[in-house]
C-alpha cells in the first residue's frame, strides 16, 4: 500500500458529508494523511476545513440538471474543468484510494480516479442511487448501499449491502448541555424540526403559524437553514438555529419526537437514537423522488409517519405532530427491535482492501 493517503469526496448538502464526517476520524486516529476535494462554495467546504488534520481542496463542478436550464449549457465544460482539477490533484497526493459520498461533485474526482488508476469507493445512502452516482459507479470498484432493497439497482458485480453508518458522538450527547442550550425544562416534550441543510421555507412558515398552538405541548428546537432565523417568533419554549454541528449531539439529548425532511443519512442516524419521525420528504416536483421512497421504506417499517409536502398545511402539520406525540411510545418499542450493523466498520474495511489491492 502507497503511504497511508486517501482521499474523501462528496458535497452538495449536508447528506452528501455526514457518512465521510463518521469515518474521516478513524482513518486520522491510525495516521492517514487525508484530503478532500470538494465544490468551492458547498456546505461541505465548511464542515470539512473544521477538522484538523484534513487539507481541503475546491474543484469547479457542474450541477447536471434534470430540467432546462441555460446553465446546462456551461455545466459539461464546468465539469470537463474540475476533472482536470481533481486530476492535478490526485497526481499529486498519490492516494491509495478514494472514497466518494456523492453530489455533483464527485462525479468529476471518480473520472480522474480511473484516469489515474486509483481504486475509487462509492457510498449510496438513499433507497435509489442518485444522478451524480449512476454516473460515477462506472468508474468505481465498489458501490455500498444503505438499503438492502438498493443492490437490485447497482452492478452485481461492485455492489455491497453494508447498512447505516451513523455518527458516534451523536449517542454522547448530555441532556443537561441540551437544556441550558436552550432553556428548556422536562415539562413538556421536546419536538426537533430540521428542513434539510438549506432549510424549507414551506415548513418554516407552517411551524411559525402554528407556534400558539403547538406550543401548549412542545417545547421546540427549530433547525431553518441558513438566513432563515425570524427574531419575531422568538419566544420561551421556541429556540432557532440556522444549522447546528457541535450542539446537536446535545440537542438530540433531550429531543423526544423529530420532523423532518427524508434523506437517508439523517433518518437513519434518528432511527439508531429511537427518535420518532414525521418525515416531510421533498416533493417529486423539487426532486427526483428518493425521499419520497426512503420516507415510504420508515412509515412501512413502523419507524415514522410521513405528511407529504403537498398536503402541508399548518393545520396538518399540528395534527400529524399531535398524532406522533400520541404514539411515540409504540414507534419506540418498533425501533428498539433495530439493531444498527457494524456498517462503519465494514466501510472502512472495504475502503483499507482496495487501498492493498492498489
Amino acid at each position: 500500500m502507497k503511504d497511508k493517503q486517501i482521499i474523501f469526496t462528496g458535497g452538495g448538502t449536508a447528506g452528501h458529508v455526514m457518512v465521510n464526517l463518521a469515518i474521516i476520524p478513524e482513518f486520522l486516529n491510525e495516521g492517514w494523511s487525508i484530503d478532500y476535494i470538494g465544490s468551492k462554495d458547498g456546505i461541505e467546504k465548511e464542515l470539512i476545513e473544521s477538522i484538523e488534520g484534513v487539507t481541503y481542496h475546491p474543484i469547479s463542478t457542474g450541477k447536471l440538471r434534470r430540467y432546462f436550464s441555460k446553465e446546462n449549457f456551461k455545466d459539461p465544460f464546468k465539469v470537463l474543468k474540475g476533472t482536470w482539477q481533481a486530476h492535478r490533484i490526485i497526481g499529486k497526493k498519490k492516494p491509495a484510494v478514494i472514497f466518494s459520498k456523492g453530489g455533483f461533485v464527485s462525479v468529476p474526482v471518480l473520472v480522474a480516479a480511473r484516469l489515474k488508476g486509483v481504486p475509487a469507493v462509492i457510498h449510496e445512502s438513499d433507497y435509489t442511487p442518485g444522478l451524480a452516482n449512476k454516473l460515477a459507479i462506472p468508474f468505481a470498484k465498489k458501490v455500498l448501499a444503505t438499503f438492502p432493497e438498493t443492490l437490485k439497482y447497482l452492478p452485481e458485480e461492485k455492489a455491497e449491502w453494508i447498512g447505516a453508518v451513523v455518527r458516534e458522538e451523536l449517542f454522547t450527547g448530555i441532556r443537561e448541555r441540551g437544556f441550558q442550550l436552550t432553556g428548556f425544562n422536562g415539562s413538556k416534550n421536546v419536538l426537533l424540526i430540521m428542513g434539510g441543510s438549506a432549510g424549507s421555507q414551506k415548513i418554516n412558515q407552517a411551524i411559525r403559524e402554528g407556534l400558539e398552538q403547538l406550543l401548549q405541548d412542545f417545547q421546540i428546537v427549530h433547525i431553518c437553514g441558513k438566513d432563515n432565523i425570524d427574531e419575531q417568533y422568538t419566544q420561551p419554549g421556541y429556540v432557532q438555529y440556522e444549522y447546528v454541528q457541535e450542539e446537536l449531539k446535545d440537542l438530540l439529548a433531550i429531543t423526544d419526537i423529530v420532523s423532518s425532511r427524508a434523506g437517508a443519512n439523517a433518518i437513519f442516524e434518528f432511527l439508531a437514537l429511537n427518535k420518532p419521525m414525521l418525515l416531510i420528504p421533498l416533493s417529486r416536483n423539487a426532486s427526483r423522488g428518493d425521499q419520497i421512497v426512503n420516507a415510504e421504506s420508515f412509515k412501512k417499517q413502523g419507524y415514522a409517519h410521513v405528511l407529504e409536502e403537498e398536503q402541508l398545511t399548518t393545520d396538518s402539520l399540528i395534527e400529524a405532530l399531535q398524532k406522533l406525540r400520541k404514539e411515540k411510545l409504540a414507534i419506540k418499542d418498533r425501533m428498539n427491535n433495530y439493531r444498527s450493523s457494524e456498517a462503519k466498520e465494514k466501510v472502512i474495511d472495504i475502503i483499507k482492501k482496495q487501498a492493498e489491492n492498489d
